[in-house]
């Protein structure tokens, strides 16, 4: 079985986006998931943050949204690869795809279909105190979202906000050229 940090490549992608593995690895730093969570995974592409948090909860349960067929299929396959059996795949759009979950210990957004504030309140309405969101921001407009949300709810929610840039150096003949990875915010909000 895999640890935390699994490579990349080790996954079946398709054409769905992936969050790469130094990503999830901060990103699952900051859920702060025990071995009996709960996680809802919002948006999950090819489920690579949904197979690492499956791991991290392993007497838990992860459900493991995502609205794309393609993307769907892609979860059940890792899922598999994976012998994940506490991961559970969802298909649909949130917030209504999240009504019939079980309340929740941590959750990640990774996609949102520009429904964020909607499914934050979904979220706040079942996280359990001391639960945590994180929220991983491609573009400004989902991080200006994002903050605007959880400093209109300080009473509900702590939180704090941090920029990732990764670069991987890529050997280019003889020298080693740093290739960038795309910058990404990561939003970690905690359930007062």
């Amino acid at each position: 079985m895999a640890g935390l940090g699994i490579e990349d490549e080790a996954f079946i992608r398709g054409k769905v986006p992936m969050t790469k593995q130094e990503i999830r690895v901060l990103t699952m730093v900051k859920a702060r998931i025990s071995p009996t969570d709960v996680v809802w995974d919002v948006g999950a592409g090819t489920g690579s943050m949904s197979v690492e948090a499956a791991l991290l909860a392993n007497h838990g349960q992860v459900y493991a949204i995502e609205r794309n067929s393609e993307g769907v299929s892609l979860i059940e396959k890792n899922k598999e690869k994976f012998g994940v059996r506490n991961l559970t795949v969802v298909e649909g759009e949130a917030p209504d795809a999240l009504k019939g979950l079980p309340d929740c210990n941590a959750v990640i957004i990774g996609g949102s279909g520009s429904h964020l504030s909607d499914i934050i309140d979904e979220i706040s309405a079942r996280l359990k105190k001391g639960g945590r969101v994180v929220i991983n921001c491609i573009t400004i407009q989902t991080l200006a979202s994002a903050l605007d949300y959880l400093r209109t709810h300080e009473g509900d929610f702590s939180y704090e906000a941090i920029q990732v840039q990764i670069n991987r150096l890529q050997a280019v003949g003889a020298y080693d050229m740093a290739k960038a990875i795309n910058p990404i915010y990561i939003v970690t909000g905690e359930k007062k």
